[in-house]
């Protein structure tokens, strides 16, 4: 099979699996942001049953195989009775896979922040929310963009795990290729690699840019 036949004969599903790839690592990235946040807003509460929660989910999430977590997903939440679609089910697993190391990562950004920050804003009587919303958690961010970059790369990475869920994106197309003899399994490798390589080396300039932009010199 020359070029030419590979490309009139996968294009469109190509096209088709990489914006699936892509829309899922957006999605579950955007939700692990969220996750992250809550996350670690309950571990510095000063609330001892949120810290331990919080504690529980990190250790929970960092400790299990990302595979397990698909599973769990899908499975446990169909023997709940509650079954959702492929796509936003791996969307959500990601999403809290990635979030509890997202909270850790902005755990270390808020032990970096100078503990002078926090007293002066309950100096000027900020509550605990308004105090990380408005001082902590937008330095912090700023602290961690280098580590927030990683996770964004490894998290579009990880879309890969969701073909084990019927998520056709760009290795669960490329497994289906490997069954025709005539395409050439080198080739299907060296297209996924560069579709994948488009997108995060890009990605990988934007974050080093902003860390050397945005982040706080100490």
């Amino acid at each position: 099979m020359t070029w030419s036949q590979f490309l009139d004969e996968y294009g469109d599903q190509l096209v088709d699996a990489t914006w699936t790839t892509v829309k899922l690592a957006l999605v579950s990235f955007a939700i692990s942001i969220v996750v992250g946040i809550v996350i670690v807003s309950f571990r510095v509460s000063p609330v001892p049953p949120l810290v331990r929660f919080a504690s529980f989910f990190v250790s929970l999430f960092r400790n299990t195989p990302l595979l397990v977590v698909f599973f769990l997903a899908l499975f446990g939440l169909g023997d709940l009775g509650l079954v959702y679609d492929f796509f936003p089910t791996a969307a959500v697993a990601l999403g809290l896979y990635t979030g509890a190391y997202m909270a850790e990562a902005l755990r270390s950004g808020i032990n970096a922040v100078p503990q002078g920050q926090a007293e002066a804003g309950r100096a000027i009587g900020l509550n605990f929310v308004q105090l990380l919303s408005n001082v902590v958690i937008p330095q912090a961010t700023r602290t961690v963009i280098g580590p927030i970059g990683n996770l964004f790369v490894a998290n579009f990475k990880n879309t890969a795990v969701a073909s084990t869920i019927s998520v056709v994106e760009l290795t669960a197309l490329s497994q289906r290729m490997f069954n025709n003899a005539a395409v050439g399994t080198w080739r299907v490798l060296a297209v996924v690699a560069v579709i994948y390589l488009i997108f995060l080396l890009p990605m990988g300039f934007v974050f080093r840019w902003l860390e050397a932009r945005y982040s706080i010199k100490r």
